[in-house]
Order: structure tokens, then C-alpha cells, then sequence
């Protein structure tokens, strides 16, 4: 059995700033994640994607902010089950749960915070004749190593920030960069629908709008795509050796949905105006797995969440303590193994 105070189930940027935060409180944290790593998508999906809203960051890419928060908790020492579902759960008499794994692993806490992003997930796949006999023959569904297209001809599907990032960030790296989508206006940022425009002015993008691939062609490895507009009906084939469908993920809870938490649209319904507990006493939701009125599925807001779900989770398991808080800029950082970040101290100056 593996006891800790908060047992956070999800390793992704807010499960692992949940460490950091309940660690400031001097609470012990463990996380589960099915995944073999923490970072969450972060590390598993996109780990080479650049992110623009991390405040004090104007760029930091998927994986290095993974790693950067991983030595931030470093002197927590969190515990780890990777590679592991929450599958059930059990309130105990007194208040507290036991959450066991689908590989029989027991954990007992106090707390519990589902931190699990956007659940187990698959991606969106198009409805295409051989797709199966394509994939890791040419057809990817997500980028992990960019530098695997160096000097290929990758041809990317969809409308969002991924199938627009990727194509901007591809051009400096694919021999040819194609994309392609069903409608001509894009769901992205603005600025980055302005810069595929600018790329494509400067003949570094081929542009394919309103446009779908229907075909995908070649023996064994994938040679060639057919794409149809969608307003003329033409048929074109391109050569590529990369065929990249970027139409989003499609977000389960799995067994987290049979804990009896109230769920919204595949989310869990949390007190926003407190401290984003569920309708379960003890057992909070923070980041992008939660809902709540004007919610904004962003990192940032799940680093705020997880802050005031630490605070909430302190007076919980010591009802009878009151907690000062104190800004690290005072207090400095304490970690368990006795490390200590001194803050640094004031220097006043006697003016004559």
C-alpha cells in the first residue's frame, strides 16, 4: 500500500505544479498516470511543440517545460506509478480513499486530485480506405521527433493550432510542406493563420483550401494522396512520403467516470468559486479534466487551480492548523530531502 498526503492522478504540467505547490504546504505527494512517463501530452504528443503562454517563457517547447517542472519538484521527492490506470476507488470510514490501479497497485490518501487532463485519448482519425495498412508506413498521427521529416514531403490535414504550428515549424524543416483543409478559414490563432499565409507567399507552404484528402496511394509505403476541393470537385494527387491527420483527440475518462463525480460534457464538474472540489468531499479536479462556468482549457489555468486545490487539501487534512501563507520570495523552498532555497534577504541603506 503506498500512503501519501494528496494522491494526484495525472502527471501532466498540472499534476506535476500540484507537487510543487503541496510541497511548499509540506505535503507529500504521489501521482499515477497510464502513461510510461510523466508530462502528460506534453511528453507523449508533442514534446517538440513550441508554447507561447507560460508566463516568463515567450517560448518554451512541450518537453523542456516537462523537464523544467520536473526539477522544480525534485526536492519534494513525489513517488510515481507510470504505466498504470486509476481503475477504482474506495472512501473509507474516515474521510480518506484507497485507489487501486489496473495492475492491482494500492494507494491511500486523504486527497485525491484528478489531474488527467483531457483522460485517456485517441486521436481523431479520417475516414479512409486503407488507413491502417499506412500507419508507420508514412501516416502519423501525432509529432513526437520533428526531425524525422527533415528533407521529406509531409502533407498535413486540419484546421486547428496543431495542424498550423506544425506546418509553420515544418517549413524550416521538410523538403516540402503541404497543407490542407476542408474549409478556407482556419480555428487557429490569428497570428498563426497570418504566418501559414506569409509562408505560403514565400512558396515555403503549399495551401490546399477548402480541400480533403479522399485516397491514399503507394505499395507498401504511402507515395501519394489524393486530395479533392471540396467547391470544384477536382481530384489532385500529391507526392508525399508523410501523411499527417491533425483533427484533434478524442477524450475519454475511462473508469474516472464511474467514481460517482458529477460529469459535464466528459469533464467532472468542480466548486469553482472555492477551491475546485468535485461533489465528492476530499476528492478535487484541476485542469483541463475539469469544468466550470467561463472555464479556459489552458496550462496556466491549471497551474492556478492546482495552487488553490494545495491550500484547500492543507486545511482538510489539518483542520485543527492554520496555515500563514508566505511568498517564496520570503519563505524561500524547503524540500524534503532538507534542501534548502534561502530567500534573499533584505539590504536597507541609511540614507544621510
Amino acid at each position: 500500500m503506498i500512503k501519501t498526503d494528496i494522491l494526484i492522478i495525472g502527471a501532466g504540467p498540472t499534476g506535476l505544479f500540484a507537487v510543487f505547490e503541496a510541497g511548499l504546504l509540506q505535503l507529500k505527494c504521489h501521482l499515477i498516470d497510464a502513461l510510461p512517463q510523466a508530462g502528460g501530452q506534453c511528453a507523449e504528443i508533442y514534446p517538440k511543440k513550441p508554447i507561447y503562454d507560460i508566463p516568463g517563457f515567450p517560448e518554451v517547447l512541450a518537453g523542456d517545460l516537462v523537464d523544467n517542472l520536473m526539477e522544480q519538484i525534485k526536492p519534494f521527492q513525489p513517488g510515481f506509478t507510470l504505466g498504470e490506470r486509476a481503475e477504482t476507488i474506495e472512501k473509507l470510514e474516515d474521510g480518506s480513499f484507497i485507489v487501486t490501479t489496473n495492475k492491482g497497485t494500492k494507494h491511500h490518501a486523504p486527497i485525491v486530485a484528478i489531474a488527467g487532463g483531457l483522460g485517456s485519448f485517441e486521436p481523431r482519425k479520417p475516414l479512409l480506405e486503407n488507413l491502417e495498412k499506412y500507419e508507420d508506413n508514412g501516416v502519423a498521427y501525432m509529432i513526437k521527433e520533428p526531425e524525422i521529416y527533415r528533407g521529406k514531403k509531409v502533407l498535413i490535414a486540419g484546421g486547428g493550432d496543431s495542424a498550423l504550428d506544425w506546418s509553420i515549424f515544418l517549413a524550416d524543416v521538410a523538403k516540402e510542406v503541404t497543407l490542407v483543409h476542408r474549409r478556407n478559414e482556419f480555428r487557429g490563432a490569428l497570428d498563426s493563420v497570418e504566418k501559414v499565409q506569409q509562408l505560403k507567399n514565400e512558396g515555403k507552404i503549399n495551401l490546399m483550401t477548402p480541400a480533403e484528402v479522399v485516397a491514399l496511394k503507394g505499395k507498401d509505403q504511402l507515395e501519394k494522396v489524393t486530395v479533392k476541393n471540396t467547391t470544384t470537385s477536382k481530384e489532385t494527387d500529391v507526392v508525399v512520403d508523410n501523411f499527417i491527420p491533425l483533427f484533434g483527440l478524442s477524450p475519454k475518462l475511462g473508469p474516472i467516470a464511474k467514481w460517482g463525480l458529477e460529469i459535464e460534457k466528459n469533464a467532472i464538474k468542480v466548486n469553482n468559486s472555492l477551491d475546485y472540489q468535485t461533489n465528492i468531499p476530499g476528492i478535487y479536479a484541476i485542469g483541463d479534466v475539469n469544468t466550470y462556468p467561463g472555464k479556459l482549457k489552458l496550462i496556466l489555468c491549471g497551474f492556478h487551480e492546482a495552487t488553490l486545490m494545495c491550500q484547500s487539501a492543507y486545511q482538510k487534512i489539518y483542520p485543527d492548523k492554520k496555515y500563514v501563507m508566505k511568498y517564496t520570495t520570503v519563505g524561500g523552498v524547503t524540500g524534503f530531502d532538507g534542501s534548502k532555497k534561502e530567500a534573499p534577504k533584505a539590504v536597507v541603506k541609511a540614507i544621510d
